[in-house]
């Protein structure tokens, strides 16, 4: 990013950046960098003054981080599975609710016509979010862009999982329950363990008097999926893909 192309920030910029700063959790070496990431193309001399290459190579660095946190925090789970989960925490939808939570719309540097609106689109919240990440990185290093990324990404990787997001196993069970046996599925704490801090659950979905293969989870919630979905593969004949023996 060609920053040298800025002048430095005016005061009235200067408390700008200093909010933003602030909101986000990480003070910048070089302020412009973090000009450039806030500045929309609408608001820039030229595009390639704007925010556009930022987002370009932050798109790369958000799909990376994610990558990773998902391969080590979930080593029982397929290529299919982590593909999926991905696609739901690295969405633009997630990246705008994120930018928005963040209260990224104060910061941004838009042109007279963008500033008229009354709400600033997703998109543009999306795109302030990925060149956040590679200023960071290219101001700070591969460290602070990590660290923002998973403070924010870590809780919308655990809704995926648990199902709040994308494939909801216990929803999908309850309907098939009610459907075919007229009951709803009954969940239950078979075991726990770890310390109070970082406990794992292990839970057991039972419909009728079926109980089903039991299954580990970080948190209750994240097992009664993985028991929800054991029991809906068990239910049509398949294997159990989160048995409670491989976590």
């Amino acid at each position: 990013m060609h920053t040298d192309e800025l002048p430095e920030p005016v005061p009235p910029l200067q408390s700008l950046l200093q909010g933003c700063e602030e909101r986000v959790g990480y003070t910048f070496i070089d302020k412009r960098m973090l000009q450039s990431a806030l500045t929309h193309a609408s608001g820039a001399e030229h595009r390639l003054a704007s925010n556009e290459r930022l987002e370009f190579l932050g798109d790369a660095i958000l799909g990376a981080v994610v990558c990773e946190l998902l391969f080590r925090q979930y080593p029982q789970y397929s290529e299919g599975d982590l593909t999926r989960i991905k696609s739901i925490v690295v969405s633009r939808q997630i990246c705008a609710k994120i930018s928005e939570s963040l209260g990224m719309q104060e910061f941004l540097i838009l042109g007279k016509g963008m500033t008229t609106h009354p709400s600033v689109p997703p998109s543009l919240l999306a795109d302030v979010f990925e060149s956040l990440v590679a200023a960071m990185y290219l101001d700070g290093g591969a460290e602070p862009a990590r660290v923002f990324l998973e403070r924010h990404l870590v809780p919308e990787i655990e809704l995926a999982v648990s199902g709040e997001m994308g494939n909801n196993y216990k929803s999908t069970l309850q309907q098939f329950a009610q459907r075919e046996h007229g009951t709803t599925p009954i969940y239950q704490l078979l075991d726990e363990k770890g310390p109070d801090h970082s406990k794992c659950f292990k839970i057991a979905a039972q419909v009728g008097n079926n109980r089903f293969e039991p299954a580990w989870g970080r948190n209750k919630k994240e097992a009664e999926q993985r028991a929800a979905r054991n029991a809906l593969c068990e239910l049509h004949g398949k294997a159990a893909p989160c048995p409670a023996d491989g976590n």
